[in-house]
């Protein structure tokens, strides 16, 4: 811990430097899944990347300590070996615990714990002004609330305390096959209200073709029941896996998964956004070529070609939140104005209000039980024109306060300033700034905001951002960088994907 202690001191050291000078400051993670364009600069930087390991598990308390660039794999890893597992796990490997917290991070398991802030026990925090502190239900509770969502914009989190639960050996999954949007909907509203599911969220393959997946936790297995992986190369895609399984099925079909398989099942091909490569690239898309370019198709090497491409800013990637009696309205309205096949669909135990998650303050028949919420992943290619590109989410914006539903925040943002402001509490964030002197930090407006007019005129004012938006350019220059980060032997090298299981200490 002493490492740690000495590593959070110079962090609140600077911090407090640019808060005497009045200086404004950013925060270098060392790694973002957002998809939004950002630049680390050297000067007026905090640099927190080290915070990155795993710094105890007490298998008594069912607790672990974590620094907040521990990925989701590393963490799971550290775990494992004891039997144990965090209640929400992102389904991206990369994803890291600060980045949960701060953010906004929901999951198949979200139906039951919410979202990932909800398995915090406890974060360190350094102030606005340099102080160091820790934050919990007990102490400094409206500060603990309040940072999760926020995006880092009430200090800078530099340990959390996270839940544990036991582990099992696999997830039995049981895909359910659906011949339209409203029942697909309906199966996951029916199938949450289920106390023996762990995890449960759909894929809307089209109009007439989805899938409900539900998954428990087991230890047992049937002698005859074969183990479906999907880490190696050689294994398939676990969309196209699902799709295959359940295309000309009317009845539910079981299999099992080993646990760390389940919880990284979309990380080759990220979801399905890695078959826009093969797109862009004008590849065939099989098995073969899935499996001779594997390394480039595992989400860090994906998020970091598509920064270093710069096709996020014509790539639509956004997580909208509904209430379930809205969401077949926006499904309908994506279908017609974007034509992004396939769709996410994964129910949200909602966080108490006030909170800069997305939420709808409709309760259920007590009076007090925030109902839950759909999410809809709408993740593919956009307009290629920036123009174009801006008007459609915009108009995605405006579509989602008519469902009264709230997109994610880690994304393509547009809002102005009164408009975002009329979907939270201005006011109790605004007193959570001033009461733990966070002024001095961007706002989670600005922090998240995307300026089309800005934008527009970096790219016009670069002569590489430029270059970028012809074919095949960016592409080849994202993999390019991603080859360079070496991303692709964290995927190599990762032990959750040993195929001899785990310890268990229960």
């Amino acid at each position: 811990m002493q490492n740690h202690r000495n590593a959070v001191q110079k962090i609140a050291a600077s911090v407090q430097y640019y808060f005497k000078r009045r200086e404004p400051f950013r925060i270098y993670h060392g790694s973002t899944n957002s998809t939004r364009q950002t630049t680390h600069w050297r000067e007026s930087t905090v640099d927190i990347s080290p915070l990155s390991r795993v710094l105890k598990v007490d298998t008594n308390a069912r607790t672990a300590l974590v620094e907040p660039n521990v990925p989701m794999d590393r963490l799971v890893e550290s775990t494992l070996k004891h039997g144990l597992i965090p209640p929400v796990v992102m389904e991206f490997p990369g994803i890291t615990a600060g980045g949960g917290f701060a953010g906004t991070g929901g999951e198949s398991s979200s139906f039951k714990y919410g979202y990932f802030n909800e398995i915090v026990d406890s974060v360190e925090m350094v102030l606005g002004n340099g102080d160091i502190v820790t934050a919990s239900d007990k102490e400094n509770s409206d500060l603990f609330h309040g940072a999760s969502g926020a995006v880092g914009s009430l200090g800078i989190t530099t340990l959390l305390e996270i839940q544990l639960m036991q582990a099992k050996q696999y997830v039995k999954v049981t895909y359910y096959p659906t011949r339209s949007i409203p029942e697909a909907i309906a199966k996951i509203r029916a199938e949450i209200e289920n106390p023996e599911l762990d995890y449960v969220d759909g894929i809307l393959y089209s109009k007439e073709h989805g899938v409900v997946v539900t998954g428990c936790l087991t230890d047992d297995i049937p002698d005859s029941a074969q183990v479906q992986r999907f880490s190696d190369a050689d294994d398939p895609w676990y969309y196209l896996h699902v799709k295959e399984k359940t295309l000309g099925s009317l009845q539910p079909i079981a299999e099992y998964i080993p646990l760390s398989e389940y919880l990284f099942r979309y990380d080759r091909g990220g979801f399905w956004v890695g078959a826009s490569a093969f797109e862009y690239f004008k590849l065939p898309f099989n098995h073969f070529t899935r499996r001779f370019l594997d390394d480039f198709l595992h989400t860090r090497m994906l998020y970091r070609a598509l920064h270093a491409s710069e096709q996020s800013r014509n790539y639509i990637v956004q997580d909208l939140a509904l209430p379930f009696s809205t969401a077949e309205k926006i499904i309908d309205y994506t279908i017609d104005s974007f034509g992004i096949w396939p769709l996410w669909l994964c129910p949200l135990r909602q966080s108490r209000l006030p909170t800069l998650h997305p939420h709808f303050p409709e309760t259920e028949a007590d009076g007090q039980t925030l109902k839950p919420m759909l999410n809809v992943g709408l993740w593919g290619f956009g307009p290629a024109q920036h123009d174009k590109f801006v008007a459609k989410n915009l108009e995605l914006e405006r579509k989602l306060r008519e469902f009264r539903g709230m997109k994610w925040l880690y994304a393509h943002t547009y809002y102005e300033e009164d408009e975002f402001w009329d979907l939270f509490d201005r006011r109790w964030y605004d007193g959570l700034r001033r009461k733990y002197k966070a002024e001095s930090l961007p706002s989670v407006w600005h922090k998240v905001k995307v300026d089309p007019n800005a934008q527009k005129q970096a790219i016009d004012g670069s002569w590489g951002s430029w270059a970028l938006q012809f074919w095949p350019l960016g592409g080849l220059w994202g993999i390019r960088k991603a080859i360079e980060s070496g991303e692709y032997l964290t995927a190599r090298n990762s032990t959750w994907k040993r195929r001899d299981g785990f310890s268990s200490s229960r």
